[in-house]
């Protein structure tokens, strides 16, 4: 579906355009082309690759989607992948925008996301002076917006991982406890997914051989690259804390069993002292003197109830009851 198609020059909005016009207006100077399309279909791209002279290769990997994301370079033109994250609920959702970049064009292409860009083009025309770097700077604005976005993503893991934390020492939610942290690290490997190769590839646009497109606005990506090395740190850290508490949450399953253990124990010699005692008054032998004596029989309860009271006083006394 098309969201927008706009040309501009010299920094600022010509007018909007339809796609059969695209060719015209990428011929002009100092002009470039911005189209948006969302959930584009196989005819719409096709069309865009004869409009825009498009690598076969980077148009096959937008109508293919679910692409790691990445930073190519197809002659005087980039192909950039970019996963977009948004909570929905307890979840993290996770779409894509593919971006093609050249002289005198920026095609964007939105996937299985509710998110939009508006924002972004309404900033690039409200900065002339910026938009003047040509399509570059849109690409830089488009990176930097789904990168900001990251950013409240790794605030509520932090937070819910707090809340975790603090649940840990509380007697019996350590199976919760469990599930909530291995559902917190599946998100964080979505994110780490999304981040890392990113990171990767951004560090292409700021140092060592820079694409001809992006020599002019390098200092811009170099942001968008510190951006991303905070939020990978952070996730790593995130990544560690919840294998520690893992760890910690585990320790306490098994000191809790063990006390469990220990109380099983401690009973068990308790009525196994009170069992040797009553079985062999119980074998009827006989010549058995107690069997004759009057008092026997209160005098071995009172034998078998002292003993069972010693021994849950030492136990109890030991911390075992």
């Amino acid at each position: 579906m098309l969201i927008n198609c706009v040309a501009y020059q010299e920094g600022k909005k010509l007018c909007d355009i339809p796609i059969e016009d695209i060719s015209e207006y990428v011929q002009h100077p100092d002009c470039f082309v911005w189209v948006a399309l969302k959930d584009a279909e196989p005819a719409e791209l096709e069309k865009m690759q004869e409009e825009f002279c498009l690598h076969e290769l980077a148009v096959e990997d937008a109508q293919a989607g679910h692409q790691r994301p990445k930073i190519e370079e197809y002659g005087e033109s980039l192909f950039a992948v970019m996963h977009v994250l948004e909570m929905r609920g307890q979840e993290i959702h996770v779409g894509e925008v593919d971006v093609f970049v050249g002289t005198n064009y920026v095609l964007s292409v939105r996937n299985r996301s509710q998110q939009n860009f508006m924002g972004v083009r309404e900033r690039c025309e409200r900065e002339p002076h910026h938009l003047m770097l040509g399509s570059a700077f849109v690409l830089y604005a488009l990176m930097d917006a789904v990168v900001d976005r990251y950013f409240p993503i790794v605030d509520a893991i932090e937070s819910e991982l707090e809340i975790i934390e603090e649940q840990i020492f509380t007697k019996g939610s350590q199976r919760d406890n469990i599930q909530k942290l291995y559902q917190l690290k599946r998100k964080v490997i979505i994110l780490k997914h999304a981040v890392t190769p990113l990171l990767e590839a951004v560090g292409k646009l700021d140092g060592g051989r820079v694409p001809p497109i992006v020599i002019d606005t390098k200092d811009y990506f170099r942001d968008v690259h510190d951006h991303l090395y905070r939020i990978n740190a952070s996730v790593d850290s995130i990544r560690d804390t919840i294998a520690t508490a893992i760890q910690v949450n585990l320790s306490m399953v098994a000191i809790d069993e063990g006390e469990v253990n220990k109380r099983l124990a401690a009973w068990a010699a308790i009525f196994g002292v009170a069992t040797a005692f009553v079985g062999v008054w119980g074998m009827n032998f006989q010549f058995m003197p107690e069997l004759k004596f009057r008092y026997g029989y209160p005098s071995a309860l009172l034998l078998v109830a002292s003993l069972c009271s010693y021994l849950y006083y030492r136990f109890k006394k030991s911390g075992w009851l």
